[in-house]
């Protein structure tokens, strides 16, 4: 099941009636961009500033198992705690 999102009310989101998809439905599917090639594809916009710079970082696993578990920001988590020790050092 969909988490609900943060802008949607808890009462508007448990009264949606969502029909179930059938086999048959789900065959039919197809990405919108193949019905609709009018639709532009989504681009992500330019990043709010202060942007992050990519890199590649090699973790313990251990590591990666516990930021992961917390969910749905983990890397953002870690940038935070580096943050914090690059201030306090």
């Amino acid at each position: 099941m969909r988490q609900r999102p943060k802008n949607i009310k808890k009462n508007d989101w448990d009264n949606v009636k969502s029909p179930s998809l059938s086999d048959d439905i789900l065959a039919r599917m197809e990405p919108v961009h193949k019905k609709h090639p009018q639709i532009p594809r989504r681009v992500r916009g330019q990043q709010k500033s202060p942007t992050k710079v990519p890199v590649s970082i090699r973790l313990s696993p251990d590591v990666v198992s516990f930021f992961k578990s917390k969910g749905e920001g983990w890397q953002s988590k870690i940038d935070k705690i580096l943050g914090e020790y690059v201030k306090s050092h």
